[in-house]
């Protein structure tokens, strides 16, 4: 039941934020980007101190040479969601031209997926750090697998949120919208579920999925949440989410880990 609850709470977050188009009729341009910019920051803090650290801690006690699997670890992560980038069809909110294969699908389910997309590394990442906790000898505490949860979840909130209300502009009923919104973090308890199937599987590989969930991870920060919070003027705002966001993210961290 514990486990349960610990791989629901991200989802919960991306729920709750994407309720807010019941309450809000749209979101200022500059709130949004202070958004990106702390989800940016937490996704950041939570790969070095929940996710590489333990990668390479992990494979010193195993006797591997410790950077090894957290650099090819990391690189993985960042090819795999390469991959995903070019091969699944979706649309960024400031784009109006759709990436990845070509296809026929509605506008709506495009912009939905480019947020799914960002959700599959977070899923990923609490997975492997519940494994890592049940594992026991992972360095890795259940209340810092909570801590990384609960970090994933406060950044969830506002996605959700930048989800939701544009669908809404876009004509989209407000219950269409919030369900659209929460179905897009439905994939990161699915993919912690299997993540944690995959490591408990082979221990020994741990250090490596921890590492591949941070490399994931950090390519969605550099390749779309930085951009978007720095687009337009007044791009500092974005700047000043990614420190509050980092820095609140590393505390819980630290403090709970």
């Amino acid at each position: 039941m514990q486990l349960i609850a610990g791989l629901l709470i991200p989802f919960a977050g991306t729920a709750l934020g994407s309720a807010m188009v019941f309450f809000m009729r749209g979101m200022h341009k500059e709130i949004e980007r202070l958004l990106l910019g702390f989800a940016s920051g937490v996704m950041i803090a939570a790969s070095v101190w929940s996710l590489l650290i333990p990668a390479i801690d992990m494979a010193g006690e195993q006797g591997q040479t410790a950077w090894v699997p957290a650099a090819g670890g990391f690189l993985g992560g960042m090819a795999f969601l390469l991959v995903l980038d070019s091969l699944i069809p979706h649309l960024h909110m400031e784009s109006e031209e759709p990436e990845g294969v070509e296809s026929t699908l509605k506008k709506t389910t495009m912009l939905v997926l480019a947020v799914t997309l960002h959700n599959i590394p977070e899923g990923m990442s609490v997975g492997v750090t519940f494994a890592g906790a049940m594992i026991g000898d992972a360095g890795i505490t259940m209340a810092g697998a909570f801590a990384l949860a609960a970090g994933i979840a406060i950044q969830n909130f506002p996605e959700g949120a930048i989800i939701s209300m544009p669908l809404r502009s876009e004509g989209v009923s407000r219950k269409r919208a919030f369900v659209y919104g929460a179905l897009s973090g439905i994939v990161e308890p699915i993919g912690a579920f299997i993540t944690i199937l995959l490591a408990e599987q082979i221990v020994s590989a741990l250090p490596v999925f921890l590492a591949f969930a941070a490399g994931a991870m950090i390519y969605v920060v550099v390749e779309e949440l930085i951009p978007e919070a720095q687009a337009g003027a007044h791009s500092n705002i974005g700047t000043v989410g990614v420190a509050i966001g980092f820095v609140i993210m590393m505390i819980l961290d630290v403090a709970l880990g």
